[in-house]
């Protein structure tokens, strides 16, 4: 197994927290009590991990809006639901958490969706992505 630093651990395991979070209706709280059942360890303390979890369902009518915006010929409700959580967590980083550089942010979410999406889910994280930065470029804008 691969050691991987502090936030791509905590990236990987709010993306397992949240697909459990979608596929169960749990609430943020319970779910991630539940998931940390299962993984024994110092990892249940992740600041970073709560924060990712808690921002992106506190945010998701705005990410998803976003996600929608900028998936052409993609309905939310047809992405694969990993694929859609990846993008969530990626735009919640690229939004809310600016310590964190954008180019990091896409290299982590394309990892992300080959490791635990379809075979063409890193070149759609990454096109989705891409629209997402360049439309955030100062003289476009997001609006």
């Amino acid at each position: 197994m691969v050691s991987r630093p502090g936030k791509s651990l905590a990236r990987e395991r709010a993306l397992q927290c949240l697909y459990q979070i979608e596929i169960t209706g749990r609430e943020v709280e319970g779910a991630a009590a539940l998931f940390w059942e299962h993984f024994h360890s110092e990892e249940r303390n992740s600041a970073y991990f709560h924060r990712l979890v808690a921002g992106v369902r506190g945010h998701c009518e705005e990410l998803d809006a976003y996600i929608s915006r900028f998936s052409q010929h993609w309905r939310l409700e047809r992405m694969a639901s990993v694929d859609r959580n990846i993008l969530r967590l990626a735009i919640f980083e690229l939004l809310h958490c600016p310590e964190v550089p954008p180019k990091v942010v896409v290299n982590e979410a394309v990892e992300l969706g080959k490791r635990f999406g379809a075979e063409n889910s890193g070149a759609f994280i990454n096109g989705i992505l891409d629209s997402f930065l360049k439309a955030r470029q100062p003289d476009r804008g997001l609006g």
